[in-house]
């Protein structure tokens, strides 16, 4: 099969945020979506709506509300994923967008607050160590292959800090040097692999952060189109990285931001 037909993307995180607004964008350039979402009853609807919105632009999504970092079901995820797509086809999008971490200070006064060794090891299992394992998994079973596109959803956070923030930090710094061993040892078949990093979007996972608003108006501020970045953004960056012109393009961490990062000064 001609990899520019292989017209699949599997996203993790698909239900809201950067997930959700990649697989409407994928949906509308003609990409079939395999989704993976944790919900509970509470917040399915958005789900369902979900759903509705990628059915009518022809996608067929196919989804997923399981834990994303449970290894049994990552493997029975991607034997249905390969079921699916002909025996000859593979994923041309893979994104890795799970925001699933603890936000906690490393030290505080009382004990019973402060980061524990179980909270650091889940937090940089599902937002940075889980990557490689599904990556793995979609090459043994052949579902990588020349012009696959693997993105990664980093943040500032990385090489910043930000209160309460730093177990989230870590995976998010693992999770760029996982990106770039991964771009080494997928070269050979043609498979790129690269983090994105967002500027500050009001996502629910950003709302989950004591003290979001002062980050909010910071980076309004702070941003020289004076206003924040949105899904939507991040999704039209992540469809034009998919174009074959772009296979040179490799193991980097790419700012989406509209220059938010490179400005210090604030009026």
């Amino acid at each position: 099969m001609n990899q520019t037909n292989n017209k699949y993307a599997l996203i993790l995180g698909c239900s809201s945020g950067f997930g959700a607004a990649t697989a409407l964008r994928l949906a509308r350039e003609g990409y079939k979506i395999f989704g993976v979402h944790l919900d509970r009853k509470a917040t399915m609807y958005k789900v369902e709506e979900l759903l509705h919105e990628l059915h009518h632009h022809g996608s067929d999504p196919v989804f997923f509300n399981v834990n994303a970092a449970d290894a049994r079901k990552r493997r029975d995820i991607v034997e249905k994923v390969r079921e699916t797509i002909p025996e000859d086809g593979y994923l041309k999008v893979f994104l890795h967008s799970l925001a699933f971490g603890t936000l906690k200070q490393f030290i505080i006064e009382e004990q019973e607050l402060a980061m524990t060794k179980s909270n650091m090891e889940m937090t940089l299992d599902v937002m940075a160590h889980s990557l490689v394992y599904w990556v793995q998994e979609l090459f043994w079973a052949k579902l990588l292959g020349f012009g696959s596109r693997i993105f990664a959803m980093t943040s500032y956070g990385s090489h910043h800090v930000v209160p309460y923030y730093g177990a989230v930090s870590a995976a998010k710094a693992a999770l760029e040097s996982h990106i770039r061993q991964l771009a080494m040892e997928l070269a050979p078949i043609g498979a790129t692999a690269n983090a994105i990093r967002a500027g500050v979007t009001n996502t629910p996972a950003l709302q989950k952060i004591p003290a979001h608003a002062k980050m909010v108006h910071a980076a309004v501020e702070r941003n020289p189109g004076r206003r924040l970045t949105t899904p939507e953004d991040v999704a039209s960056a992540l469809t034009a990285l998919t174009s074959d012109d772009c296979q040179w393009i490799n193991g980097d961490v790419i700012s989406v931001d509209n220059g938010e990062s490179v400005v210090d000064y604030i009026k």
